[in-house]
């Protein structure tokens, strides 16, 4: 499943990678939002899949942090 690869590739990552995807998405979506409340989005299921992407960052921060 895609899901699976990309928790799978998140797990692989560093602590610092992990924060700079997890910015990087923050940022991704606020943009998104900015679209849409300026009605230029075109594809707004993509707000809902980075909430979750970064839901799925956070966990495997959380989970490090808690084998660490």
């Amino acid at each position: 499943m895609k899901t699976n690869k990309y928790v799978e590739g998140l797990k692989a990552k560093s602590a610092a990678e992990l924060n700079e995807e997890l910015v990087a998405a923050k940022k991704e979506l606020f943009n998104l939002r900015f679209q849409n409340a300026t009605n230029q989005l075109d594809n707004t299921s993509r707000i809902k899949e980075v909430r979750r992407n970064i839901a799925r960052i956070q966990t495997v921060i959380a989970e490090k942090a808690k084998l660490a």
